[in-house]
């Protein structure tokens, strides 16, 4: 495909775990950021607007291009010379930072992808190459195959000869499913959360999580009436209760009038799943913003320059 000097990725936002399936469902949101980059003859210089202007580092330490070189490091592009010498690049970012909305996986999946079309290469025969780099990054691929591929993802990890392998298959969500993103007023990190997690949970709790990850697949993509049941959850939000007590009490809310909700990936959004993106009244909304969000289907767009 020739060398571009320019390319666009667009990536949708995602909420992972859905309740049971901790580091291995995902769902891509109709929420975006937008990432431009430029050849440029040497040096790193980065534009941020929007969510995480003036908070996020503008040089080479900036999540997107550290994507790109990890991306350029793992294919060779680096060694062969197809890797540019320099970027320029502009972020438009509409995803929140550190709410549950995978912003990283986002910034991730767009720097990967920009560093594969200017290094000449196809997205499309690349697609393995991008998850192992985005999922490497973030620790687990429920986000970024989400961002990566679009719809609902059900993803995994296998032990390779040197490191973890990490997989994942799309579905298409259901169409009745109309996702409410509440997004908290306050941030969460998951390297906090992670760390609530007990080493051991009981066995009655592991089979019923079990169960409810499975009952969710099926859920998110034949029968969404069964969403009360397959968002139950005994792994992971209980112990995280803790770090966003207001968001646990929000699911606790909107599940007690009968609408699927959970904590969208680490926190503090909730992730309502609604039928027709209607919160019921009376429930308390103070301390965060009410998002419908439809479900992505195409996942990461690319414009080439």
């Amino acid at each position: 495909m020739g060398r571009p000097t320019e390319v666009r990725v667009r990536v949708p936002a995602s909420s992972a775990n859905l309740g049971p399936g901790f580091d291995s469902l995902g769902l891509a949101l109709g929420l975006y950021d937008e990432v431009e980059v430029s050849v440029a003859p040497d040096g790193v210089e980065v534009e941020v607007v929007g969510e995480g202007a003036g908070r996020v580092p503008c040089d080479d330490s900036h999540l997107v291009y550290r994507a790109m070189q990890t991306t350029w490091n793992i294919t060779g592009a680096t060694e062969d010379g197809t890797a540019p010498t320099g970027v320029r690049m502009r972020c438009r970012n509409a995803i929140p930072h550190s709410r549950g909305l995978g912003s990283s996986a986002a910034a991730a999946v767009a720097g990967a992808i920009a560093a594969v079309v200017l290094a000449g290469r196809d997205p499309a025969l690349e697609r393995d190459t991008l998850l192992q780099v985005t999922a490497g990054m973030e620790g687990h691929a429920d986000n970024a195959a989400a961002s990566l591929l679009g719809g609902f993802v059900v993803a995994w990890e296998t032990a390779g000869n040197t490191a973890e392998r990490f997989h994942a298959v799309r579905l298409d969500a259901h169409p009745g499913i109309r996702p409410v993103a509440l997004v908290a007023g306050t941030e969460s990190l998951t390297s906090t959360t992670r760390g609530l997690l007990p080493d051991r949970v009981p066995l009655v709790d592991a089979a019923f999580t079990g169960s409810r990850t499975a009952l969710a697949v099926l859920a998110f993509t034949q029968h969404p009436e069964l969403l009360m049941p397959a968002t139950e959850d005994r792994l992971h939000q209980g112990y995280r209760r803790p770090a966003y007590p207001e968001s646990a009490d929000l699911v606790d809310a909107l599940r007690s009038q009968g609408i699927p909700a959970a904590i969208s990936g680490a926190g503090p959004t909730v992730l309502a799943l609604t039928s027709d993106c209607v919160i019921p009244a009376g429930i308390d909304l103070h301390g965060f913003v009410t998002m419908p969000l439809p479900v992505d289907a195409h996942g990461a767009r690319i414009d080439v320059g």
